[in-house]
């Protein structure tokens, strides 16, 4: 799978809904709740970053949820995507670009979201044929206004931007037109995760999936 094909897949994903929530669980045993409450929310494209021993899992029993769409978040290494693939993820994202990491992507056919925050990197995702990418750390990198000037030089690149996001700034993101989706962690906070407070998370992903796009 090359990586245009990869942008091309997941430029579908980003513009499925206008918020992809970044979930960082423990628990595998709440991955099935919370998943299905972001999919009756109206977010039904998730990410779960390898940040903890049980994200594989919570991976496996997401990707079994009717109508969602669960990719692997934190994936750096050629083990990350082999491991990221054999749990179901239908997609990858990184906070960053390596040859290898391409090439792993490559080789077992699973569509990546690169990440870049200069404009160096932004040219190298290109340079490898990627037209859809992730701009990270947002808020940190420079937030709506670097993006806006990578829109001038870089058109034919577009982004997911992650990290700082909230509700209030995610509009502003939105507005830009080199932005598909923004990823967003404010979704499932970790106590109302713990707690299976579904309801509160169903409602603030309906909230999200309301933001209009520029």
């Amino acid at each position: 799978m090359t990586p245009q094909d990869q942008s091309a897949l997941n430029r579908k994903l980003c513009q499925i809904a206008p918020v992809i929530p970044v979930l960082v669980v423990s628990d595998a045993a709440r991955a099935e709740g919370l998943a299905q409450a972001l999919v009756a929310g109206g977010l039904p494209v998730l990410e779960v970053t390898l940040r903890t021993p049980a994200a594989l899992d919570v991976i496996r029993e997401m990707a079994k949820v009717a109508g969602g769409y669960v990719g692997a978040g934190t994936v750096i290494t050629p083990d990350d995507v082999k491991r990221a693939k054999d749990a179901g993820a239908s997609f990858a994202v990184s906070p960053g670009a390596t040859e290898k990491l391409i090439r792993a992507c490559e080789e077992v056919e699973l569509p990546l979201l690169p990440g870049a925050a200069t404009a160096s990197e932004a040219m190298l995702l290109l340079e490898a044929g990627y037209t859809m990418g992730k701009f990270f750390p947002a808020e940190a990198a420079g937030g709506v206004k670097a993006l806006k000037s990578l829109g001038g030089p870089l058109p034919q690149l577009s982004f997911c931007p992650t990290g700082g996001i909230t509700l209030e700034s995610a509009p502003s993101y939105l507005a830009l037109p080199n932005v598909v989706c923004v990823g967003g962690s404010w979704i499932a906070p970790d106590a109302d995760v713990a707690d299976a407070n579904w309801e509160a998370i169903r409602a603030r992903a309906a909230t999200a999936a309301g933001l209009v796009r520029g």
